[in-house]
């Protein structure tokens, strides 16, 4: 079964290239492949006829199963199993997609530009129920159903230039994401109940599974298939989805994704169809279902329309007796399922033939296809009556084991199953007089309405241009024809379908069980199917080939009214929060992250009845209380700071106050980087700086800053309260306690802090680089309007060989001019030296001591950054802190330089770095996989060198190559995209403000010379 899953979906994703070589031609190869797949699932015949439906998997006479591991840790595996159940669904996707496959190699012109795309999520779509029908396990289940919900959305919107299409798609996939997500809360909680996720398993163990837990559960699997399968109060969605394609209603929303709810239904009765719940949610919505469906097709006049509600009046008859919960229904709803997926496609098909050929679907229109047609209209023949439930058809044999299932919960429930029994005749009535409507109103003659000039006279019969070719017909009447084949000898079906009959108990143990025939004599069940024909006949004949057959429903009453209603008040409401939130102030974003991160933590202690803890110990030496209260300075010096670069010099201050505390604590490497951050988070906050106001507050500071300082202060109390209470909770052993011995056999190093980064928890590691690189990029696209590349190609074209010159000497005062001519004479030695600012910078803009500083210390640094990345696996250090002191060398060519120093500095593009760094990392996990290890296992080298000693060289030391070149890549991009480039625009402004000047001081000087 997974080998025919893989294949399927490995076809889905070829065709695309396939379909660029072969055209429409490629469907017939889907076609064939289908046709495969429906040969296939007969090979389990045997094995499932004469299995024990109850059995688990790996018993004996159980139905065939394959398991495969897959999250061995969460009990989620590749589980499928092939009952009866499981093989009459295959069977209809398989079977049923083959023929729609077919079809829309006539459907589609040879010129359509998105079949291609079109027929991959069509055969993907089919390969997913597939999967969704063959899963044993719960998880698996639910993937494959989202995948259908997600392909669906797909396929309803293919026709995306149209708003209704891309409505409609959109309403799909919220109603039906909306019940899935529903649904998988259910299915965890009722594996989590059962203790296991395996389908098979929870039905074995149903008995035992009792109580209110279960039954909400059941309820919210419930909704999920209702959704799926368009119920009230879910059913707008289906006729909206409609604008697809008539393949994708064929399929989709007749044979396959809908019938997904109603599988689920069949799946849980045997076990659930008692739980207290079940009955009436099922019965009830399934009833009423029928009810809306068949009166809203009775009103519609888009032939495409009328079957559209008609297969949600059904859907809800397939509920309903799908989920009754006993042998005779189980046996009818299987039956119907069949015939419903048969005839419903078939007469898609034939909506999308009569739509090509005549260019209208609707029926006010359509005049005299049936006496030009007759080939077409055979075809929409048979598949209506059999809709219709009429002799001698399967649609017919089914609803009367159906009508007979309903009887006989009708005698053993009184009233409420006469009510059920009474609800069903009058809506099987209306399916009667809609499939009238359909069929009349797509072949009959008509004549012309009263008041128009013709009145009575016959309308001229619709252009049907050309006749549909044999390979265009050929699909809904292969599906016709099977309704009257499985009509005259439906003992196979009977045979596939009674292991799963089986399952239940039989309603009346004194009663025959019933069984599938075209007849059963003179019986009430067959009165009752008499009695609809008439009614619904005579309900067609006084209104059903009127064009407003019924009023419509109350705007109240409208389900899809509510829905969108519901949708305009969802996006009234995030309008007005939005609006209240999103205030375009930092400081407001701000203060609403802190105010909630207090008060939910504050809440929860309060009603939760924490007590804190009875020995706190403040400080352990003076010097940390020393490091607190400047911690505490700088957080007040924060607040109270009337100037922007102050209040980040306090910010700063906290930060290395706490660095410092993390050195008393003996965390020399939290220390270390923690410095490094801070020193590099000061650097960007200054750049950053340059294009904001000098002062911080825009109103009355008054006023804020109280609130403030007390809002942070409550901040940072609750957090000291809900860490102490954690930790004073604590009852299991740390997982920390494990580290050292871990970090030195397994880790091959003594620095545990370097260790758990690049061994023990890489995959974090991997993860956060991962999120640098990927936040380096949004910063980048947010400053940049170029690519990066783009800036260094013209910072590699910028003239050289003279100082620029901002200032003229005359604008200088005598001191200053001094200055500028000592600067220019140290940028114009002979021996130009290694910083480019002397030819890059004017003089007034430079400082010697800085360059000569810069000159002193940049090497030493990146060898100091060499040594923290080499030495970090067993000292304090580490990728991260040798990548960040790195990056600080290169701030120091920025500031000591400009722009172009920089470039002079590193003549490579972040992005690259980053990338490098990335590609090393992955390397680094690969590798191991290459000898048989797993992913990012570090493995040591032991070297005995004459000279140098013993040296013992660990694998993940080149991960922490990969964690030093992304740092080094992001600092540069940040110095890159608010150093450089703020310095470009910078340039750029006060060019454009002194061409200004000069323009202005021209025209005055005009003006004066007039």
């Amino acid at each position: 079964m997974i080998v025919a899953l893989a294949v399927l979906f490995a076809v889905s994703i070829l065709i695309p290239v396939l379909y660029s070589w072969w055209g429409r031609k490629t469907f017939y190869v889907l076609a064939a492949v289908l046709t495969a797949a429906f040969l296939w699932t007969f090979f389990y015949l045997p094995d499932v006829i004469s299995a024990d439906q109850d059995a688990l998997i790996g018993a004996s006479n159980a139905p065939p199963a394959e398991v495969f591991a897959w999250i061995p840790q969460l009990g989620v595996e590749l589980a499928f199993r092939m009952d009866a159940l499981s093989l009459v669904m295959s069977m209809l996707i398989t079977g049923v997609g083959a023929a729609v496959m077919l079809y829309c190699a006539r459907y589609f012109p040879a010129t359509e530009r998105g079949a291609g795309p079109f027929a991959a999520q069509l055969f993907a779509f089919a390969a997913s129920m597939l999967g969704l029908v063959l899963s044993d396990d719960l998880v698996m289940l639910f993937i494959f159903w989202e995948l259908t919900t997600v392909l669906s959305f797909l396929l309803i919107g293919y026709s995306a230039h149209r708003i209704f299409a891309r409505r409609s798609a959109i309403q799909a996939l919220v109603v039906t994401t909306f019940g899935g997500l529903v649904m998988l809360v259910g299915l965890l909680w009722i594996g989590e109940l059962a203790g296991s996720y395996r389908l098979s398993d929870i039905l074995a163990a149903s008995d035992e599974l009792t109580g209110t837990a279960v039954d909400i559960a059941i309820v919210l699997i419930l909704i999920g298939a209702v959704s799926k399968s368009a119920l009230v109060p879910f059913h707008f969605w289906l006729p909206a989805a409609m604008a697809a394609p008539t393949p994708v209603s064929a399929y989709l929303h007749a044979a396959a994704m809908v019938k997904a709810g109603v599988y689920l239904v069949a799946r849980f009765a045997p076990g659930f169809h008692d739980t207290a719940f079940w009955l009436p949610l099922v019965l009830g919505l399934g009833l009423i279902t029928m009810l809306v469906g068949a009166y809203r097709a009775l009103r519609q006049t888009d032939i495409k329309l009328v079957l559209a509600y008609g297969t949600v009046s059904q859907l809800g008859f397939l509920i309903m007796v799908n989920g009754l919960g006993t042998q005779d229904a189980a046996l009818a709803g299987i039956a119907m399922l069949l015939a419903h997926g048969l005839f419903k496609a078939a007469l898609f098909m034939v909506v999308g033939i009569v739509d090509h050929k005549t260019g209208t679907r609707d029926l006010r229109g359509l005049s005299g296809i049936g006496a030009a047609q007759r080939p077409l209209f055979i075809v929409s023949l048979i598949a209506t009556a059999s809709m219709a439930g009429l002799p001698p058809l399967f649609g017919f044999v089914a609803k009367e084991v159906v009508f007979e299932s309903f009887y006989g919960y009708a005698e053993l429930n009184g009233v409420w199953g006469w009510v059920v029994l009474c609800g069903i005749v009058i809506a099987s009535a209306l399916t009667v007089a809609y499939s009238a409507r359909f069929l009349w109103g797509t072949f009959a003659t008509k004549r012309h309405p009263a008041g128009h000039p013709d009145a009575g006279e016959p309308m001229q019969a619709t252009t049907f241009h050309g006749k549909p070719d044999a390979v265009f017909l050929a699909a809904p009447a292969v599906l016709a024809a099977a309704t009257v084949v499985f009509a005259l000898a439906p003992q196979p079906l009977q045979l596939l379908i009674e292991p799963f009959a089986g399952m239940f108990d039989p309603a009346d143990p004194e009663v025959e069980p019933t069984y599938l025939a075209l007849w059963h004599g003179l019986t009430p069940v067959l009165a009752l199917s008499v009695l609809t024909w008439g009614l619904g006949l005579g309900l067609f004949w006084l209104r059903g080939r009127r064009e407003g057959a019924l009023r419509s429903l109350p705007a109240a009453l409208d389900a899809e009214r509510s829905y969108r209603a519901s949708i305009r008040g969802l996006d009234n409401f995030a309008a007005w929060v939005t609006s209240k939130t999103q205030r375009g102030s930092l400081g407001w974003y701000l203060f609403i992250i802190v105010a909630v991160a207090t008060g939910v933590p504050a809440g929860v202690v309060a009603f939760t009845g924490h007590t804190f803890p009875d020995h706190i110990i403040l400080a352990e030496g003076p010097m940390q209380v020393v490091l607190g209260a400047l911690i505490v300075a700088g957080g007040l010096g924060a607040v109270w700071a009337p100037k922007r670069f102050m209040a980040v010099l306090m910010v700063s201050l906290c930060g290395w106050g706490i660095a410092g505390q993390f050195a008393l604590q003996g965390a020399p490497d939290l220390a270390l980087t923690l410095l490094l951050v801070e020193s590099i988070i000061l650097v960007v906050f200054v750049l950053a700086l340059r294009t904001l106001p000098a002062g911080i507050w825009t109103q009355n500071p008054t006023r804020f800053r109280a609130g403030r300082a007390l809002l942070g202060a409550a901040f940072g109390l609750i957090v000291m309260i809900a860490t102490a209470i954690a930790m004073d909770r604590r009852v299991a052993e740390p997982i920390s306690v494990e580290y050292p011995w871990m970090s030195y056999d397994v880790g091959h190093g003594a620095n545990i802090v370097n260790v758990t980064l690049v061994d023990i928890r890489v995959w974090d590691t991997f993860g956060e680089i991962t999120v640098i690189a990927a936040a380096a990029t949004g910063v980048a696209s947010l400053i940049f309007v170029k690519r990066r590349d783009v800036q260094r190609r013209e910072l590699h074209e910028v003239p050289t060989g003279s100082v620029g010159r901002v200032l003229s000497d005359k604008a200088l005062s005598p001191q200053q001019a001094k200055e500028v001519q000592v600067a220019r004479s140290f940028a114009t030695v002979a021996r130009e030296a290694w910083l480019v600012a002397g030819r890059t910078l004017a003089p007034e803009h430079r400082s010697i001591i800085f360059e000569v500083v810069t000159r002193l210390m940049f090497h030493a640094i990146i060898l100091l950054s060499i040594y923290l990345l080499l030495a970090g696996h067993n000292t304090p250090g580490g990728g991260f802190a040798g990548g960040l002191l790195a990056g600080l060398a290169f701030v120091l060519r920025y500031l000591a330089g400009g722009r172009y120093e920089l470039e002079a500095a590193i003549p490579f593009s972040a992005g690259a770095l980053m990338g490098w760094g990335l590609a090393v990392a992955c390397f680094t996990g690969v590798m191991p996989l290459i000898f048989g290890g797993q992913a990012f296992q570090s493995f040591v080298v032991d070297l005995h060198l004459p000279l140098l000693g013993e040296h013992h060289l660990v694998s993940s030391v080149l991960f922490d190559v990969g964690v030093y070149l992304v740092v080094i890549g992001l600092i540069v991009d940040v110095l890159r995209s608010l150093g450089s480039e703020i310095d470009v625009r910078s340039e750029q402004d006060n060019r454009r403000d002194t061409s200004l000047g000069h323009g202005i001081h021209s025209q005055t000087s005009l003006g004066v010379a007039r």
